[in-house]
């Protein structure tokens, strides 16, 4: 008789009656359980797997609802055969592989192969992990988020969430937007205005693919969001990089001369710069003499925890040439992948039927529960935690570059969750990334924000949203003594 020596999966997601299904499930459509063989009894497994009994009965009865088992009378329970039948089929009518298609001449576009600021997938695993875009596990909210999370699950709200809801978003999540977050930046639209989208990210390539063709001139800043000027570069050849200088984008004879700009005046990315009011003006003047269409991130615009905040670019719009572009995942989390666009209300149609069209519109359940979590305060009491944490992190940052590296140019900011680092001429910050790597510290090197050849490798960035308070001054005792050697 066939022995079974099964193992959970090795991760902690889920219960253990979740975890066992997901182990039972994965080896009967692997094909490792035979079909005339029983499972182990109940009180077998339950022991190999060191659980509760019960904890495997109802793994195993919920696997016979599901159609994956069947129970036989003093036989046990064993694998039904017509859940196998299909795949089988198909395995027997698939020919061996004669692929010979060149993808290379099918492809219109590759970007597999763009420059993009990458960081390891294990990065949490690091002592001294000075990346940004990655948020403190310990700052999560995880009882207020669990709490409007249950409420989505209630009877009523599903009823309300799972329609296809075609192109509309969450009614509730709109109204939050409109009346809450907005006004904050002191921006005034209606919710004819307002489009959800998955990420500020999303919100780019919408805007990117409504404004451009191959002969309207695309502007961005240098350095610069790479993936922004990837996302434009799929639309345009017409790309134009423009300066940067202490006060952020720079409204020059390059920048009339753009059909569209693209800018990230609260915290520029990466040198975390905030634009002033006066320059703020100038930029839209500029865009309104030279009818220059503007993209505006509000990167960051939560974190400015030092000085009285700065209100965005769209609410010194005069005559809607701003497309604003917000999010909720860097507050929240980087993997909720939610933001919002602010436009006219005849762009945001646009927008809105062009989005359909890719993937009609952003999970409703997830509308649902951040409209819950910001009508409920619970996102204005995480944004008074993460100030306070990162305003601590930014002056202890602040003062250890100081005194470390005197000299090394650190830009003006007002908050932000990361600092630009300038170091000697003579730095590559790519060999010192590859050196500091095997002393368990992770930062960003600064070439792959610039646009062009010849490109400066002295900058680096050092985030610090996602690192350990305590780890923060013997990450850089350990970096700089690096940078010495």
């Amino acid at each position: 008789m066939t022995e079974y020596l099964f193992q959970l999966p090795d991760h902690d997601r889920g219960t253990l009656q979740t975890r066992i299904q997901e182990m039972l499930v994965n080896s009967i459509l692997d094909g490792h359980v035979d079909i005339h063989t029983p499972l182990p009894s109940s009180r077998k497994l339950a022991k190999q797997l060191s659980v509760a009994r019960n904890t495997v009965v109802y793994a195993y009865q919920h696997l016979v609802d599901e159609g994956f088992l069947v129970s036989r009378e003093r036989s046990g329970f064993f694998v039904n055969a017509d859940i196998l039948k299909g795949r089988i089929q198909l395995e027997k009518k698939l020919p061996p592989s004669t692929e010979q298609v060149s993808w290379k001449e099918k492809l219109v576009i590759q970007p597999e192969g763009l420059r993009q600021n990458s960081k390891p997938s294990n990065w949490s695993k690091y002592p001294y992990p000075f990346i940004c875009g990655q948020y403190d596990q310990q700052l999560f909210p995880i009882s207020d988020w669990r709490e409007c999370s249950r409420e989505a699950a209630a009877i009523s709200a599903i009823h309300d969430w799972a329609k296809d809801q075609i192109d509309r978003d969450n009614p509730e999540l709109i109204d939050q937007i409109h009346k809450k977050l907005l006004p904050r930046r002191g921006v005034w639209a209606e919710p004819e205005e307002i489009l959800v989208t998955l990420g500020a990210q999303q919100g780019i390539f919408l805007a990117a693919q409504l404004l451009l063709h191959k002969n309207r001139t695309m502007g961005f800043e240098s350095p610069g969001y790479v993936d922004a000027e990837n996302t434009f570069g799929i639309f345009t050849s017409q790309l134009r990089a423009l300066n940067v200088d202490q006060d952020g984008l720079v409204p020059d004879k390059q920048f009339g001369d753009c059909d569209c700009v693209y800018t990230t005046p609260s915290h520029h990315y990466p040198t975390t710069v905030t634009m002033p009011r006066a320059r703020r003006q100038s930029l839209l003047k500029a865009a309104q003499d030279k009818d220059v269409i503007v993209i505006e991130d509000d990167y960051e615009s939560e974190f400015n925890y030092v000085g009285a905040p700065t209100p965005a670019l769209k609410s010194l719009d005069e005559d809607g040439r701003v497309i604003y572009i917000g999010s909720l995942s860097k507050t929240l989390a980087p993997g909720i992948r939610l933001g919002y666009m602010v436009a006219p209300a005849e762009f945001i149609r646009q927008a809105r039927a062009l989005r359909r069209l890719m993937m009609r519109h952003p999970p409703s359940n997830n509308q649902f529960i951040i409209a819950q979590f910001l009508g409920r305060g619970y996102h204005d009491a995480l944004i008074n935690r993460l100030s306070q944490t990162l305003h601590k992190r930014w002056s202890l940052l602040g003062d250890l570059l100081d005194k470390h590296f005197p000299g090394g140019s650190r830009r003006p900011t007002f908050g932000g969750s990361a600092v630009w680092v300038e170091g000697p001429a003579t730095l590559d910050s790519q060999l010192l990334l590859e050196r500091a790597k095997q002393e368990g510290i992770l930062f960003e090197p600064g070439s792959v924000f610039f646009h062009g050849n010849n490109k400066p490798k002295h900058f680096f960035r050092l985030g610090f949203s996602s690192i350990p308070t305590d780890h923060i001054e013997p990450g850089i005792e350990k970096l700089f003594a690096l940078l010495k050697n």
